[in-house]
C-alpha cells in the first residue's frame, strides 16, 4: 500500500551527453560509453533506495528520449533528423510554427521512423532490466512506449507506406517486437512492466488537427474514436502477452512533459479514456493530478469497474516545478481517492519522468531528491495512519 515508484526518465549528466555525441563520432568505444551509463544508473539506483522507493527504475539514462531510443533495437527503423523528415511533412509551415509554440528546440529532436520491415533485432530494455539484477535486490519496474505511441512515431506518410499499406499493416510487426520483448524481459524477471502512452491524450484532448510532436504529430490522424479503437486494438494484443502471474503491467497516461510552461500542455480529465481503461485490463493506471490540468478526481471512478481489481498509480508531484509539493496537499490528494479506494489499491508516484527528452531535462537532481524525501515521508506516515 503506498507504494513509489518513478516514472521513468531521469536527467542525463553532462559527462552522458558527451559520451553520446562522442560515439555518434566513434571518438569513444560503445564498450565505454556502456561503462559510463553503467555507472550513473548505479547513482540513480542507489538514490531510488536511499529514499525507499519500492519499484526501481533504471532511469533510462541510456536513451535519447522517450521513445526514439527502439530505432537501435529494430529492423527496418532509422532515426531522421528534422531536415531528414521535413520533405515528406504536407504542411510545413504549421509543423514548423507548432514547434516554436510548444517550446520544443529542433536540434534535440530525432524521431525513429520506419523506412523497412520492421523486426528486432535485440531486446529494447533488456540491458537496463539485466542492470537493475545487478544493482539492486529490491523490486524492478522496467518502462517501454507502448505499442500505439510507437506505430503512430514511425509512420511517416510518403516513405512508411513504400513497406506497408497502412499504420494498421505496420502494427502487426509492432505487436509481434513487443511480444518478442516481452517474454525476454519476464524470463529475465521483471516485477512491472509499464507501458507509457501519451499519444492518448493527444487525440482525445486536440481533435482535429495535429497537435504536438510529443504525440506522435508527424502521423496522420483519424477520427478520436476510430483511434481509440485503434489504439484499444494494439494495446489489449500486446497486454495479451504479458504472464500476469509473473509481473504486473502498468499503463501510464500523461498530458505532455517537455516544457516547464503549464499553459502549452494539454489539459482535460481522463473521462474520454475509461473505456479504453476498462477494455486493455491494466493492473496500475499511472495517472497525472499533481496539477489543474488533471480534471477533477471523482471522474476518474465514473464506472466502478475500473478499479475492482486495479491499483492507482496517484500522480502527486509534477517533474517540471522545482518547489517540493507541501505535505499536506499530497495527503488530501489521497484522502480524495480513500473514498472509492482501499490504501491497498493507492501507489505514489510522479505525474512523469524528470527527463523526457535527454538534452532537455525538466528538473535537475537537487530537486527531484527533495522530492523523493518528501514522497518517502508522505508515504511513512500515511502508513502509520493506515495501522493506527
Amino acid at each position: 500500500m503506498y507504494e513509489i515508484s518513478l516514472m521513468g526518465s531521469m536527467p542525463r549528466s553532462k559527462e552522458i551527453l558527451k559520451a553520446w555525441r562522442d560515439l555518434a563520432k566513434e571518438r569513444v568505444s560503445q564498450a565505454d560509453y556502456q561503462q559510463l551509463i553503467q555507472q550513473e544508473t548505479a547513482k540513480v539506483v542507489a538514490l531510488q533506495e536511499q529514499y525507499d522507493v519500492d519499484y526501481i527504475t533504471s532511469g533510462e539514462l541510456g536513451r535519447d528520449n522517450y521513445v526514439s531510443f527502439i530505432a537501435e533495437a529494430l529492423e527496418g527503423v532509422e532515426m531522421l533528423s528534422m531536415s531528414d523528415m521535413l520533405p515528406y511533412i504536407e504542411d510545413k509551415k504549421a509543423y514548423e510554427d507548432m514547434l516554436e509554440v510548444l517550446d520544443v528546440p529542433s536540434n534535440s529532436i530525432k524521431n525513429a521512423i520506419c523506412v523497412g520491415k520492421v523486426k528486432r533485432k535485440h531486446s529494447m530494455v533488456g540491458e537496463e532490466l539485466e542492470a537493475l539484477h545487478r544493482l539492486t535486490d529490491c523490486k524492478k519496474k522496467i518502462t517501454l512506449p507502448g505499442p500505439y505511441l510507437v506505430t503512430r512515431s514511425m509512420w511517416l506518410k510518403g516513405l512508411s507506406d513504400r513497406y506497408y499499406a497502412s499504420k494498421e499493416d505496420l502494427a502487426e510487426d509492432v505487436i509481434q517486437v513487443f511480444a518478442e520483448e516481452i517474454a525476454d524481459l519476464q524470463a529475465v524477471g521483471v516485477d512491472v512492466i509499464q507501458f507509457d502512452e501519451p499519444v492518448l491524450t493527444e487525440v482525445v484532448f486536440s481533435p482535429g488537427h495535429t497537435r504536438t510532436f510529443m504525440c506522435a504529430s508527424l502521423s496522420e490522424k483519424k477520427d478520436p474514436t476510430e483511434e481509440l479503437e485503434f489504439a484499444k486494438m494494439l494495446l489489449t494484443r500486446v497486454f495479451e502477452t504479458v504472464d500476469r502471474s509473473q509481473s504486473r503491467l502498468g499503463l501510464h497516461v500523461c498530458r505532455g512533459n517537455w516544457s516547464r510552461d503549464e499553459s502549452i500542455l494539454l489539459s482535460g480529465s481522463y473521462t474520454p479514456l475509461l473505456d479504453l481503461f476498462k477494455t486493455v485490463q491494466a493492473d496500475i493506471y499511472y495517472l497525472e493530478y499533481s496539477t489543474d490540468r488533471a480534471g477533477e478526481i471523482d471522474s476518474l471512478f465514473a464506472d466502478p469497474e475500473l478499479f475492482k481489481q486495479a491499483t492507482l498509480g496517484l500522480g502527486v508531484m509534477n517533474p517540471r516545478q522545482d518547489e517540493v509539493e507541501d505535505k499536506a496537499t499530497i495527503k488530501d490528494r489521497v484522502a480524495e481517492v480513500r473514498q472509492y479506494l482501499p490504501a491497498q489499491q493507492i501507489a505514489l508516484n510522479p505525474d512523469c519522468g524528470f527527463a523526457t527528452f535527454a538534452k532537455k531535462p525538466v528538473n535537475d537532481f537537487s530537486h527531484i531528491e527533495a522530492k523523493l524525501a518528501r514522497l518517502k515521508e508522505v508515504k511513512g506516515e500515511l502508513r502509520a495512519e493506515y495501522d493506527e
